[in-house]
C-alpha cells in the first residue's frame, strides 16, 4: 500500500492543493491536516469524474462558497459509492474526528440533542465532502438562533410532464410577486429539474412565520396562474405538466443544495447562481456542471453576494 501523499496549500489556485494520480493523500490547510481517501474513485464513472476531480472543484469554489457555509449546521448527504450509487443522510458528526471540526448542537422535538457538523473554511470544507459528500445541505439559519432564518425561498419543481421552460416562467412571475413587495429576489438553478429562489430576509420571524408566509404566497400564486402553478403538496395530488411552488422547504430542519453544490446527475450538473436575463434568454440546468462552473465564477464572482450583505435585506414582519 502506497503511503498518503503530504501537499501543502499552495499559493495559487486551491484546486491544486488535491493531488492527483494518487489514492490518498493529506492535505495541508487552513493550518489543519485533512486525510482525503479513495481519490480515484469514480464517481460519474460514465463522465470519468472521480472523487478527486469533486474535491478539486469544491476547493476551486470555495471562496466564494464557505460564506453561505460558514456557521451554520450541516446535513451530510453521503454518497459512499458516488453519484450512481445509494446515498443516506447523516446529521450527527462522525465520532472519532478532526478535534478542530467545530459543531452546531441543535435540540429537536424528541428532546435529543444533535451536534452538526459546520462547514467554517476549507479544510472542513474537504473533510465533509470527503465521506462522500456531492451536493452540501446546510441549516436555513445561523447556529447562534437555529430558529430564525435570515432567508427564504422557494423550490420551483416541475411535475411529471412539466418542462423546464415552464419552470423559467414561473421562476417570472414568482420574482414580480416578490418584488412587488419590495424584496430582492435571486436564482439558481438546482442542478437537478429546477430553480431555487431566494429572499435575503432580517432575522426576526420564527422559521413556522417564514413557512406560513411561503405557504400563503405559492397559494396566491397558485390563484394567479391555475393552468401553470400548483401549490400542492400532496404529490398525487399535483396536476400533471404544472410547476410546484414549493413552500414546505421552508419548514424547520428542512435543507436545499447549497449554491455551488454538484449534483448526483448524470451530467454532474452544479446548483448555480444565474441572473434574470439567462433565465428570460432560456437557461438550461446542464449548462452548468463541474467542469465549466469554476471559470464562470472566476468571470463573474459570486452572483449571490447580495445573500450575504447585511444592506437589502427585507423586514418578512411588514407583510405578515
Amino acid at each position: 500500500m502506497p503511503a498518503a501523499t503530504k501537499r501543502r496549500s499552495p499559493a495559487r489556485g486551491a484546486a491544486s492543493l488535491i493531488p492527483a494520480g494518487v489514492r490518498d493523500a493529506v492535505v495541508e490547510t487552513d493550518g489543519h491536516s485533512v486525510s482525503l481517501t479513495n481519490l480515484e474513485k469514480l464517481f460519474w464513472p460514465k463522465l470519468g469524474i472521480t472523487k478527486g476531480d469533486l474535491l478539486r472543484y469544491y476547493a476551486s469554489v470555495a471562496p466564494v462558497l464557505l460564506p453561505h457555509l460558514r456557521d451554520r449546521a450541516m446535513v451530510m448527504k453521503r454518497y459512499p459509492n458516488g453519484a450512481t450509487g445509494k446515498c443516506f443522510f447523516m446529521k450527527r458528526a462522525p465520532s472519532p474526528r478532526p478535534d478542530w471540526i467545530e459543531t452546531c448542537a441543535i435540540e429537536h422535538g424528541s428532546g435529543s440533542i444533535i451536534d452538526f457538523p459546520m462547514v467554517q473554511d476549507l479544510a472542513s470544507l474537504l473533510w465533509v465532502v470527503n465521506l462522500g459528500c456531492i451536493d452540501l445541505n446546510q441549516w436555513y439559519a445561523r447556529c447562534d438562533d437555529v430558529n430564525r432564518p435570515d432567508y427564504l425561498h422557494f423550490d420551483l419543481d416541475p411535475v411529471v410532464g412539466a418542462s423546464f421552460a415552464r419552470v423559467r416562467e414561473t421562476a417570472l412571475l414568482v420574482r414580480e410577486a416578490l418584488e412587488a413587495l419590495g424584496m430582492t429576489v435571486l436564482a439558481k438553478t438546482t442542478g437537478s429539474s429546477g430553480i431555487h429562489l431566494y429572499v435575503p430576509i432580517v432575522r426576526g420571524p420564527l422559521q413556522k412565520q417564514v413557512w406560513s408566509f411561503a405557504k400563503e404566497l405559492a397559494r396566491v400564486m397558485e390563484a394567479r396562474a391555475p393552468k401553470l402553478i400548483t401549490a400542492e403538496y400532496r404529490i398525487a395530488q399535483r396536476p400533471r405538466g404544472h410547476v410546484l411552488v414549493d413552500y414546505n422547504q421552508n419548514a424547520w430542519g428542512r435543507t436545499l443544495a447549497s449554491v455551488y453544490s454538484p449534483r448526483p446527475t448524470p451530467k454532474a450538473a452544479v446548483s448555480t447562481p444565474v441572473t434574470w436575463a439567462e433565465i428570460e434568454k432560456g437557461v438550461e440546468i446542464e449548462d452548468f456542471r463541474i467542469d465549466n462552473v469554476p471559470a464562470r465564477v472566476k468571470q463573474l464572482g459570486d452572483l449571490w453576494k447580495p445573500l450575504l450583505a447585511a444592506r437589502g435585506r427585507f423586514k418578512l414582519e411588514s407583510v405578515m
